[in-house]
């Protein structure tokens, strides 16, 4: 037992000091590497990056963000493929027929690869013309969430129960995005028939303004909510439409606010908001 561990002793310690501190070194260098081009990488997004001066400096760091993690991400595969073709030679494993395999077997699955080049060719698109960005909410193909993470291959969206969808580029036939820019209140009202048309106007506006003047409010409204025109006469109700533009991501929560405000002063100004009626004549 002891002649075996000093074999093995005498065998390993050389290899250590020896192949060991190489693969080490590799190790250490890819690692440094990935850090310091990461870096640069930064850097350079940052600058090279064209600002639109149509987009606010969040929504240009979020591009930034984006792409940041698109090049870190594909430089790390890289190093890792690298070093690890580095460590395989020193520990005496040859790589040439690993490389030829590696040939073949993408020669036999060229066919199927040509879903996943769809995929990146895809990608490169949405990437390069800004079509969106990490942190927008989008529909994707009917499905809505925020995107979490972009790859050159798939877009991660979260939607608002917390599911996590991963959709292929080469899948997507139509993206919408809720977040680009600016973002819009739109809603639509019911009064009653016998309201004062020119009193509900007044009213919808100056709520409108006093929201927008409101300091927990006011950063984040770009044009206070106000009456845009009557949209439908309905069975039961008169339709106006409301409509008012916001920072991107902040509809829903001026939209919930001005319903509220709206509610409480259409109280104070007795203008009713009806519920649907039916008129039954009853034959004698």
């Amino acid at each position: 037992m002891k002649e075996t561990i000093k074999e093995w002793t005498e065998l390993i310690i050389p290899w250590l000091l020896t192949q060991g501190i190489k693969i080490l070194i590799i190790g250490i260098i890819a690692y440094l590497l990935n850090i310091i081009l990461s870096r640069i990488i930064s850097r350079a997004v940052r600058v090279a990056v064209v600002p639109d001066i149509k987009l606010s400096l969040e929504a240009e760091k979020k591009r930034e963000d984006t792409l940041i993690r698109i090049f870190n991400g594909v430089l790390r595969v890289i190093i890792l493929l690298i070093a690890l073709l580095m460590i395989l030679q020193e520990s005496g494993i040859e790589i040439a027929p690993l490389l030829a395999g590696a040939g073949i077997v993408g020669l036999a699955v060229g066919f199927g690869g040509q879903y996943l080049i769809r995929d990146l060719i895809s990608g490169m698109f949405i990437i390069l013309e800004n079509q969106y960005r990490i942190g927008d909410v989008v529909n994707i193909n009917a499905t809505g969430g925020m995107v979490e993470d972009i790859s050159l291959r798939m877009t991660t969206l979260r939607d608002l129960n917390g599911t996590v969808h991963h959709i292929p580029h080469g899948e997507i036939k139509m993206i919408s995005n809720l977040s680009k820019r600016f973002s819009r209140v739109n809603l639509d009202i019911g009064i009653a028939y016998n309201s004062d048309l020119e009193k509900v106007i007044e009213v919808i506006n100056r709520t409108g303004r006093e929201l927008a003047e409101d300091p927990l409010f006011k950063e984040m409204i770009i044009s206070p909510p106000k009456f845009l025109r009557v949209d439908e006469f309905a069975d039961s109700a008169i339709i106006v439409k409301i409509l008012g533009d916001t920072k991107p991501l902040k509809q829903w929560e001026i939209s919930g606010e001005f319903r509220k405000r709206i509610k409480i002063a259409f109280d104070k100004e007795g203008i009713e908001i009806p519920f649907p009626q039916r008129v039954i004549h009853q034959a004698l």
